[in-house]
């Protein structure tokens, strides 16, 4: 594996392995891209990684990815997946040969970060990042009218959360499921909530009791 020791070589590894990790948590792939992303990542560590000392490198990018599933499976604001990318990033870039090295596989993990999202396109989403995409505000002074009415009906609705809220989460609503927040209150599964306010396909809940 003499050829990673090219920076660029380096580049194009890490960037698939983080294009296959990363879209394995986005979509549904069957733990393919799982299996592709850590191949990758593997010969990427093996090759930099040479002494049992700096097995903490290895540790600090895999706490990244714990941090990302965290985020989006628990926490569901986005702000722990970021600590985890950068996390990762620093994971790849600190056992690195070279500053020009080092750079190149920054770069290679942004553009995989990115990349990863194409998968999208492609492949079904995966539930666990429902909760952070419902955060990508679609308003009516933005002209996203298709959606709006049938959303807006649902304003003063009783339904039940079939999720946790952190404060994101899920809630039923005349037998039908919507992704919902509810701001700064955090709710338990099984919950009775109404929805007090709609801004384009945002629902936002609040317990029963606390809603007058």
């Amino acid at each position: 594996m003499e050829w990673l020791q090219l920076a660029s070589v380096g580049f194009v590894v890490v960037f698939l392995g983080t294009v296959f990790l990363l879209g394995e948590m986005l979509v549904k792939a069957k733990g393919i891209f799982a299996i592709l992303g850590i191949a990758f990542m593997s010969i990427f560590f093996s090759f930099h990684i040479d002494s049992t000392s700096s097995i903490w490198v290895i540790v600090l990018y895999a706490a990244g990815v714990g941090l990302i599933v965290l985020d989006g499976k628990v926490i569901s604001d986005g702000t722990i997946a970021l600590l985890g990318a950068f996390l990762m990033g620093l994971g790849l870039a600190v056992p690195t040969p070279s500053i020009v090295y080092g750079i190149l596989v920054i770069f290679g993990f942004l553009l995989g970060l990115f990349g990863s999202a194409l998968f999208l396109k492609v492949f079904p989403r995966r539930n666990l990042w429902s909760k952070i995409t419902l955060r990508d505000r679609m308003s009516g002074d933005l002209g996203y009218n298709s959606m709006n009415e049938t959303y807006k009906e649902l304003e003063g609705k009783i339904g039940k959360t079939m999720t946790a809220f952190r404060p994101i989460g899920t809630v039923v609503i005349d037998g039908n499921q919507y992704s919902a927040t509810s701001e700064n209150q955090w709710l338990e599964a099984g919950e009775e909530v109404i929805v007090t306010a709609v801004d384009g396909t945002r629902i936002l809940v609040r317990r029963l009791d606390n809603s007058k």
